[in-house]
C-alpha cells in the first residue's frame, strides 16, 4: 500500500469537497455552522497557501484521495492557529493518517510562528477527539470568540513548540 500526502492542488478540489461533505453528512455535520457548509469547501486550494499563512494537505491511499487536513490563522491571530476540516473517508481511517497529516500542519504552523493551534469538532467523531487528546489538545469549556462553527460541541486547544 502507498501512502502519500502532498498539499492539495486545482485538480484536487473536487473529489475533496465531495469527500468533506460525505464525511461531514456521515457524522451530523451538515448545515450551517459546521465546516463542511463552508465556502472554501467548493475550492480548497484558492483558499489555502504559503500567502496567507495556510496549508491543506491531501492523503492518497494507493493514488486515490482518501482525506486531507488543513491549517490556517484563527479569526486573523498571528499567534493561534486552527487545524481545520480533517476528514477521511473509512478507507483512510485506521492507517495513522490522520496523526500524520496533523503533524505536518503543526510543523507548517511552527514555521510560521504560530503559538497555538485551536479546533473545533463534535462529540460523534470520537476517533478525531481520541486522536486530538493524544496530540496534546485540551478540552475547552467554550469555543474562542472567532469560532465559526456554531454547530460544534467539542472545543480544543494545542500548545505548539
Amino acid at each position: 500500500m502507498s501512502l502519500v500526502i502532498t498539499p492539495i492542488e486545482a485538480q484536487h478540489d473536487h473529489e475533496i469537497c465531495k469527500i468533506i461533505k460525505a464525511v461531514g453528512a456521515e457524522f451530523g455535520a451538515v448545515g450551517e455552522g459546521f465546516g463542511p457548509s463552508d465556502p472554501e469547501v467548493e475550492a480548497m486550494s484558492q483558499h489555502y497557501s504559503q500567502q496567507n499563512k495556510s496549508r491543506y494537505l491531501i492523503a492518497l491511499v494507493d493514488g486515490k484521495i482518501v482525506g486531507g487536513c488543513g491549517l490556517a490563522p484563527f479569526a486573523g491571530s498571528d499567534s493561534i492557529c486552527e487545524l481545520k476540516k480533517l476528514f477521511l473517508l473509512p478507507e483512510g481511517r485506521g492507517l495513522g493518517l490522520g496523526r500524520k497529516l496533523s503533524e505536518q500542519c503543526f510543523e507548517f504552523a511552527n514555521q510560521q510562528g504560530f503559538k497555538q493551534c485551536y479546533l473545533d469538532t463534535l462529540t460523534s467523531m470520537k476517533a478525531a477527539v481520541a486522536l486530538y487528546e493524544k496530540l496534546g489538545f485540551e478540552h475547552l469549556t467554550a469555543p474562542l470568540a472567532g469560532t465559526e462553527h456554531n454547530g460544534c460541541d467539542v472545543w480544543m486547544l494545542k500548545e505548539l513548540d
